[in-house]
């Protein structure tokens, strides 16, 4: 009677069974980091942006040109720009995720071209004479991109960009002395309130 010999596989088989399961776990791996939520936006960070806009607002009112009124809040805006992006480090550091990977890097794509076209939109207004409106159009274009790009991170932060949505349309058309307060209410305390909520919901 004969014997049953063993099934053998040919001698790459279990290389190639094993580059698989390599390409198998880094499609897993990606698919769950594109679908989790982006949670690196930094609560702490958020409310001292916060702070910084109410002195850049104080700063501003007291300023008698345009020109050094918009001068300080660009100068906050870069402040503030550098400091998201040290906190949000930081916090994904900590976490051990990934800052401009997954949905990391679909919040930035998605919270930069608002920004770009505020920028924009401010050299056109400021060409045209057309001054007042350029308050409203920053709280509207920095509220349209912290809702698109809290399409990818925790509910809290679409909430806020609706809130500057709001702030922005009421700025458009409130008389014109009510800017300095609108700018400080929504630059400084819409990030200090939404910052305290995020810090204390998700984890700083």
């Amino acid at each position: 009677m004969s014997q049953l010999r063993p099934l053998r596989l040919p001698p790459d088989e279990p290389e190639a069974l094993h580059a698989r399961a390599i390409d198998n776990l880094r499609f897993i791996r990606e698919t769950m980091e594109s679908a989790a939520a982006f949670t690196a936006v930094s609560g702490a960070g958020t409310a001292v942006i916060g702070l910084t806009a109410l002195l850049a607002a104080g700063l501003a009112a007291a300023q008698t040109t345009f020109e050094a009124w918009a001068a300080i809040w660009l100068a906050d805006a870069v402040l503030s720009l550098t400091l998201a992006g040290w906190a949000m480090d930081r916090k994904s550091r900590r976490a051990g995720v990934p800052l401009l990977r997954g949905p990391g890097r679909k919040f930035a794509l998605s919270f930069a071209p608002p920004i770009v076209v505020g920028a924009v939109l401010t050299a056109a207004l400021y060409r045209a004479g057309a001054l007042q409106l350029i308050p409203g159009c920053w709280l509207l274009l920095y509220g349209t991109g912290v809702l698109a790009g809290g399409a990818f991170s925790v509910r809290i932060v679409p909430v806020m960009g609706m809130a500057f949505l709001v702030l922005g349309t009421v700025t458009l058309f409130a008389p014109a002395e009510w800017t300095h307060g609108l700018m400080a209410l929504g630059f400084g305390g819409l990030h200090m309130v939404f910052g305290a909520i995020i810090a204390r919901r998700y984890g700083g």
